[in-house]
């Protein structure tokens, strides 16, 4: 296993970013930035031996300060949705930006996945992991507390790329921290992912209001097209009249995961067959976001000069549950002052 290391550019305001490339005996290779913790790039073979790109993204620092989409992206102070932008904590409130209607998405400015991290290389005989940390000061993004975080990416010999996530604050505050990767495992730039098939260990899914805040209710998926607990393709059910489809335009939404949280199990698979690429994902999260880019709006400077459309791309975000700083019959993801943040998702690639 080695890790090489070259300049990324330049950012708008003359901070240095790297570009940081980890690669294992099998050839897999897995690219990062400190510039926002971004994953850039994750190259894995198919069947035949062939290697692509299987996350979307650019190729330069000038397009991931400008990342939308956020591919790639280390998401916190709270991913996902947040009902009106506020919650109250120790009965006080706390308003946050409203960036997404009336509501806020994934934190707001500044984002974590647009800021500068500090560095730590670990180099061992089966696995290398580079640490990206910094310290978010109280009252950033509106949220209370001084959150000294840390996030790890190893790559294994076992072409897993590992994902710790790691935080202490100084006052009680509301933690969510994700990662925001679009994978299409036909290679980055090759069309929709309608084709690929899912696998996810839920039972439940939480259904939303119209803007995507969860109502507070568990609902099965059985008998629904968000059934996904016997591998289908994700284009079977995408389009079909179901009141939670057409309100995200698709696959938006939040599955309750068959686990106790205790220990990092397999909760998803993604399998692409022409190319038989497979990514299992194992985490100790609770939640599960599966978003099949339905509001990808064309990104025309992608990688190797890709146009990444609507459905290009699907995520898998392991987290709490959306707005659960607002709803207590979710898992809260309110975190104590001095209380350890500490969660792990990995993604794990072969052949079939």
């Amino acid at each position: 296993m080695n890790i090489t290391q070259k300049p990324f550019g330049k950012t708008k305001t003359g901070e240095e970013a790297t570009l940081y490339t980890i690669t294992n005996s099998n050839g897999m290779k897995v690219s990062f930035t400190d510039f926002g913790a971004n994953i850039v790039s994750i190259i894995v073979p198919d069947k035949k031996g062939n290697f692509a790109d299987i996350a979307l993204g650019f190729d330069n620092l000038e397009g991931y300060e400008s990342n939308g989409p956020g591919f790639g992206s280390l998401i916190g102070r709270c991913a996902n949705r947040i009902s009106g932008a506020k919650f109250e904590l120790n009965g006080k409130i706390y308003e946050l930006e409203k960036n997404e209607g009336e509501n806020n998405l994934h934190g707001g400015k500044p984002a974590y996945n647009m800021v500068m991290y500090e560095t730590e290389i670990f180099e061992d005989e089966d696995m290398i992991s580079i640490e990206f940390s910094r310290l978010s000061p109280d009252m950033e993004q509106g949220f209370p507390g001084n959150f000294d975080y840390t996030v790890t990416y190893s790559l294994t010999e076992a072409n897993e790329l590992v994902i710790e996530y790691h935080g202490v604050s100084d006052k009680d505050t509301v933690v969510n921290l994700t990662n925001h990767s679009y994978f299409n495992l036909s290679g980055h730039n090759s069309g929709d992912i309608l084709n690929h098939k899912v696998w996810i260990n839920a039972n439940q899914f939480t259904p939303t209001r119209d803007d995507l805040i969860p109502t507070g209710e568990y609902l099965d998926v059985e008998g629904t097209p968000m059934d996904f607990r016997s591998l289908k393709s994700i284009g079977q059910d995408i389009d079909s009249d179901f009141g939670p489809l057409k309100q995200a335009g698709g696959y938006d939404h939040n599955y309750v995961l068959n686990i106790n949280g205790d220990e990092v199990e397999k909760v998803a698979k993604l399998v692409e067959e022409s190319s038989g690429r497979v990514m299992e994902v194992y985490t100790n999260k609770p939640g599960l976001q599966f978003y099949t880019s339905n509001m990808l709006s064309p990104v025309k400077n992608g990688k190797d000069g890709a146009s990444y459309q609507k459905r290009a791309g699907v995520c898998f975000e392991t987290q709490y549950f959306p707005n659960a700083c607002n709803i207590e019959t979710f898992p809260s993801s309110v975190l104590k002052a001095g209380e350890e943040y500490e969660f792990v998702t990995i993604y794990k690639f072969l052949c079939e």
